[in-house]
């Protein structure tokens, strides 16, 4: 494993800088965003109305100088709308692909469980081949590629759900939450003239984040580790309280997040406390519960508590 290169840390340091400039009080969810970036991953951020993910993800792709689209899902969006669609050009004779929101750097599919079905299924291609395919054609998307999905929890009419197969194709999901009563105070305050985003100036571009994702698949990760991930996983399959465990990608997901976030802590290699972090995010929405469970009051967290209290934490690891 190559030593960590210090412009890639000092890198990382001003994107998180520029996104807590404009969100107040959510480092450890920035992490986390960073995190998803860094490996590949898309978020699901499922929260309430005002708290902040859009801006969020616009200043992400503010700092990273990417191209970003925002798709606004309701229940007339077509595939189409998404993926982009072959127009016909008479004068030519030949189609011409016109290309939709979906090639660009960064996307944000806004309430994306208001899209029916059939729309939502036309970003599973994209999240998770890094293409899409339309009138028979393949197109590949820009690099990186990052889906940011949002929904609101309590909002329920004319909502479609995700179903399972979609849920498993998101890296990671997490929630902003209100902001503390001093954060909320800072927030009205330094936004009372002019909103930190528009003052942000990019402090990386895409090329930098493509290394520094290449970087972060070759941090280390010790058997020892290793073993320890995949009986965390494989316990979510075998537990009485769970009905539907994580699959083989949450493993491979929570491998690459895991690298990833290492990466972001300044470290060339994975410690079972960045796979205690990182679980609940990456493993959280793919499993189900017992109907059983759910009535006796348990939750996915509670649960996932007693996974990890009933694998082994390895004692010794080699660098």
């Amino acid at each position: 494993m190559e030593a960590l290169v210090k412009e890639d840390i000092q890198i990382l340091k001003r994107i998180q800088a520029n996104l807590e400039s404009c969100i107040l009080g959510k480092t450890d969810e920035i992490k986390l965003l960073l995190t998803a970036m860094l490996a590949g991953g898309h978020v699901l951020l499922e929260d309430v109305p005002g708290t902040g993910k859009t801006v969020l993800i616009k200043s992400l792709a503010k700092s990273i100088h990417g191209q970003f689209r925002r798709i606004q899902c309701n229940p007339d969006l077509l595939p189409t709308d998404i993926t982009g669609v072959s127009i016909y050009h008479p004068k030519d004779e030949v189609f011409v692909f016109r290309p939709g929101p979906v090639m660009t750097h960064i996307l944000l599919a806004d309430e994306i469980n208001r899209a029916t079905t059939k729309t939502q299924s036309a970003l599973l291609e994209a999240m998770e081949e890094g293409h899409i395919t339309v009138d028979g054609e393949t197109h590949q998307l820009p690099k990186p590629f990052l889906l940011l999905a949002t929904q609101n929890p309590i909002d329920f009419e004319g909502t479609y759900t995700l179903p399972e197969a979609q849920l498993d194709r998101f890296m990671m999901k997490f929630s902003l939450g209100y902001p503390d009563e001093a954060t909320e105070t800072r927030m009205i305050i330094s936004q009372s003239v002019i909103h930190p985003l528009e003052n942000l100036q990019p402090v990386a571009d895409v090329e930098h984040i493509l290394e520094i994702q290449q970087r972060a698949k070759h941090v280390h990760l010790d058997d020892a580790v290793a073993s320890y991930l995949v009986a965390v996983t494989r316990q979510t399959r075998e537990h009485a309280s769970i009905f539907l465990g994580a699959s083989p990608r949450a493993t491979l997901a929570l491998v690459q997040a895991s690298k990833a976030y290492a990466l972001i802590q300044e470290r060339d290699y994975v410690i079972p406390d960045d796979i205690k972090f990182l679980a609940p995010f990456v493993l959280g929405h793919r499993i189900i519960l017992q109907a059983e469970a759910r009535m006796d009051g348990a939750t996915v967290q509670s649960v996932l508590q007693s996974v990890f209290q009933q694998v082994r934490v390895p004692v010794r690891m080699e660098k």
